[in-house]
């Protein structure tokens, strides 16, 4: 990874804390639909993956997600609906975006790696949910239409995230924080 610098840790904060405002009411807005209507609470699914996507991308650094999921879930967790658990949500969530870098050992950024680790996500978390809250009592269709609102709120959400960073990057937002070795592989 390299030297901590202050820049790093200052832009995974402030895109935490960003994160962790638009997660407040994504929370509310899930955690009361979610019971009755399952495919409209899925639809804000995404809002926990934009700022993680933003991390990773603008950052390209290991541990950006991670730290930018603490962060978030430290924000939220005062004003969250489900409380400190919103914590674990928010670095389980940032591990799934920064898991295909950490088997790339972190020498790859391509764009295709931030859909691939949203797509893990969303299978866990759809099946995980569907299991824990009992969700074979809706009807099938309702179900299947809850899977698939979730995947495409994620991936949605990492195209929102990615076209964010482009165009933080090109206002010059982070170059001080990302700092890698001139040999890594960058395509995307």
């Amino acid at each position: 990874m390299g030297k901590v610098t202050t820049a790093y840790l200052l832009t995974c904060a402030a895109i935490g804390v960003a994160t962790g405002l638009l997660i407040i009411p994504a929370t509310a807005f899930s955690t009361a639909t979610y019971a009755t209507m399952p495919p409209v609470s899925a639809i804000v699914a995404g809002a926990w993956v934009i700022g993680f996507v933003v991390a990773m991308r603008l950052i390209e650094r290991p541990g950006a997600a991670l730290l930018t999921g603490l962060i978030s879930g430290l924000v939220a967790t005062p004003l969250s609906t489900t409380g400190a658990a919103i914590v674990v949500t928010n670095v389980m969530f940032a591990a799934f975006i920064e898991l295909p870098f950490l088997v790339t050992l972190y020498r790859r950024w391509s764009r295709w790696l931030y859909l691939v680790g949203a797509t893990l996500l969303a299978a866990f978390y759809s099946v995980w949910t569907v299991t824990a809250a009992d969700m074979q009592a809706f009807q099938g269709w309702v179900v299947a239409l809850y899977v698939v609102v979730l995947f495409a709120s994620e991936l949605g959400a990492v195209a929102l995230g990615l076209v964010i960073t482009d165009r933080l990057r090109a206002a010059g937002v982070a170059r001080l924080a990302r700092r890698r070795p001139a040999d890594v592989a960058k395509a995307g």
